[in-house]
């Protein structure tokens, strides 16, 4: 069955760039929805839609667009409809960007479990994968592979003492898994890169409240790291959420090496491109999916309901 949240839900941080109060508002949405994303700044209402025809950018996040209008930085909260079981929801932003929150999707999660989750009537439909779609570029990859349950893995090789390589191998997700050992990780970036873009004016929100930092050997933030390897944890989160917008959960094993959020839709764009290696089915029967579980807990998170 698709599942949307059983009712309005709020909450308000600042946005990565403006670095400006932005409200963040979760509705229900009627079955076969999916996710749309409205601007409730701009004198009427301005719809972006979470489908792939609607990406404009993938430079540092993932970025919608309607016009002349944009909506950033739409991954992480993705990544938790999906991750919790959400197929149709409407969130309203009262900015250009969704807020930052502590830089991880641990928030939006809190966010669904206040409002609650409802079962519809609407049969939920999977993209089954029975040949492999792949993309590259140099030494970077990300592909789709024939798997009877959905099964993400995901590889990182950073030149940084402190990041280095690190692999989740065959982790299938449930929104409990996926509330605990993924949620939680945050984005990160290092010192000179957010020195560059204040000085241009961009990630004005940037700071060590929502996300990790790093100078060239080690990490800033006082209390360190909420997992050894947050680092690969936060790009599976990406994953998850750029994949997403291919509106239909996947039944596939998806692997990905070194890849960022312009693969991810160069991959989108390779699924769509080839309907012949997937069909679209609705199970007969929900069963629950094995494999790797993370070790970690989530933190507490507390943000205010509608």
């Amino acid at each position: 069955m698709e599942h949307t949240i059983s009712s309005p839900v709020r909450c308000t941080g600042i946005g990565l760039h403006s670095g400006k109060p932005v409200e963040l508002v979760l509705r229900p949405a009627s079955a076969g929805t999916g996710i749309l994303f409205v601007r409730r700044d701009l004198g009427r209402p301005v719809r972006f839609p979470a489908r792939p025809e609607w990406v404009v950018d993938t430079t540092m996040a993932t970025t919608l667009g309607s016009g002349e209008w944009r909506l950033s930085t739409v991954e992480h909260l993705l990544a938790a409809l999906r991750g919790m079981g959400i197929d149709n929801c409407t969130a309203e932003v009262s900015g250009p960007e969704l807020p930052v929150m502590d830089g991880s999707a641990a928030p939006f999660v809190y966010l669904i479990r206040e409002a609650g989750i409802r079962a519809q009537r609407r049969m939920r439909r999977r993209r089954v994968f029975r040949h492999p779609v792949e993309v590259r570029d140099g030494n970077r990859w990300v592909r789709v592979i024939p798997s009877r349950e959905f099964k993400l893995s995901v590889a990182i090789d950073y030149p940084h003492p402190a990041i280095g390589h690190h692999a989740i191998q065959s982790f299938c997700l449930t929104p409990e898994g996926f509330a605990r050992q993924v949620a939680p990780a945050r984005t990160f970036g290092f010192l000179r890169d957010v020195q560059r873009l204040q000085s241009v004016g961009l990630a004005l929100g940037g700071s060590l409240q929502n996300a990790v930092v790093l100078d060239d050997r080690r990490v800033l933030n006082r209390d360190g790291l909420r997992f050894p390897d947050e680092f690969v944890r936060h790009k599976l989160l990406d994953l998850l959420g750029d994949l997403a917008l291919l509106g239909t959960p996947i039944q596939g094993h998806v692997k990905a090496m070194r890849s960022g959020h312009a693969l991810h839709q160069a991959l989108v764009a390779e699924i769509r491109a080839n309907p012949s290696c997937w069909t679209l089915e609705t199970p007969g029967a929900v069963t629950e999916p094995v494999g790797q579980e993370l070790p970690g807990r989530a933190p507490e998170l507390k943000p205010a309901r509608a």
